[in-house]
């Protein structure tokens, strides 16, 4: 008694689906090429201007264009080539990579952030963070500064041996 096997159970699940699903994916369409990383799909990308698939599926009058295309193309007029360009493509080159005012919406929202975050911290000042302490005062610094310079802290190369004991002022 032999055991069948199907052969897609030798591969991995992975390249399982993507085989079906990439094939039910594409429809009626040509596969012409590799395609990005080897999937049969479509996209219009300057950084690699040729997908796997055609645009448009397969039809009666696509079919007739194609048949057309094979022979003169002098023969062609100029609708005919645009239409088989579009079978093959969606968009042109300059279609594609032109400007879409998507930056207008990233600043938007960038300054939107910027000035929620603004808000938040005007209200964490006021409501929810304790006040400095006193030590934090001008008032207080200059005290501080005042007792280091009478307790000569650091006299040989810190901030006592910048003060001048004898005339009460700094060095020059």
């Amino acid at each position: 008694m032999s055991l069948l096997i199907p052969r897609r159970a030798f591969l991995p699940a992975s390249q399982t689906v993507r085989t079906v699903y990439g094939c039910t994916r594409i429809g009626n369409r040509d596969i012409v090429g590799h395609g990005h990383n080897g999937c049969a799909n479509y996209k219009d990308d300057s950084h690699f201007p040729f997908p796997a698939v055609r645009f448009k599926e397969n039809t009666r009058d696509v079919c007739a264009l194609r048949e057309k295309e094979k022979g003169d193309w002098r023969l062609l007029c100029c609708e005919e080539k645009k239409a088989l360009y579009r079978a093959s493509f969606c968009q042109t080159f300059a279609e594609f990579q032109h400007p879409t005012g998507m930056w207008k919406f990233c600043v938007g929202w960038a300054l939107f952030g910027t000035s929620f975050t603004f808000w938040m911290m005007t209200y964490c000042h006021y409501y929810v963070f304790e006040p400095l302490p006193a030590s934090f005062s001008k008032e207080a610094q200059k005290a501080q500064l005042r007792r280091m310079l009478e307790l000569r802290v650091n006299p040989i190369d810190g901030i006592s041996s910048h003060w001048d004991y004898d005339n009460d002022r700094w060095k020059s």
